[in-house]
């Protein structure tokens, strides 16, 4: 994945020395930013963030910087971003030299995959709501739903024919 995976000095600090020069534990990175301290860890694994500091305890501790982009990725999962994107994103990010529409272009290639993504389902929900207007939803063992599912009803559009 990202570059990002290089150790970063560790620190000669104990935990409360850490809080107290505004590191965050793991916890209180979880709590701050709402991704769960075992997708954190997962993110540093695959290199998505750079690998903890430590403190002389060995306890991870996260940089305020660590905390914000934490937040960039959790908001570009909710948009739906895959990791290599979000990968791709973070560099760009990171990158002060960018061009805008090398974003752009990420994100509207995002936005056809929804849209192909979106157009698949549509036409899921059509095909199911034709086969369960055809069931009879009574005591009859008949069900197109099934005779569906099971390949024995042949092809059924998705209006329902």
């Amino acid at each position: 994945m990202a570059s990002t995976t290089k150790r970063r000095s560790r620190p000669t600090l104990e935990l409360a020395d850490a809080r107290h020069a505004g590191y965050f534990n793991i916890g209180q990175a979880a709590e701050a930013t709402g991704v769960s301290a075992k997708m954190i860890r997962h993110y540093e694994s695959i290199g998505l963030m750079p690998v903890a500091d430590r403190t002389f305890s060995n306890y991870r501790i996260y940089s305020d910087n660590d905390i914000h982009t934490l937040r960039f990725i959790k908001r570009a999962r909710t948009l739906g971003f895959s990791m290599k994107q979000i990968e791709a994103l973070l560099g760009l990010w990171q990158e002060r030299r960018r061009s805008s529409a090398q974003v752009k272009k990420l994100a509207l290639q995002h936005v056809a995959e929804l849209e192909q993504r979106i157009a698949e389902m549509q036409a899921m929900r059509d095909t199911l709501q034709g086969l369960a207007t055809r069931c009879h939803g009574d005591d009859r063992p008949d069900c197109p739903i099934l005779e569906d599912l099971s390949g024995a009803g042949g092809s059924c559009c998705a209006k329902g024919h």
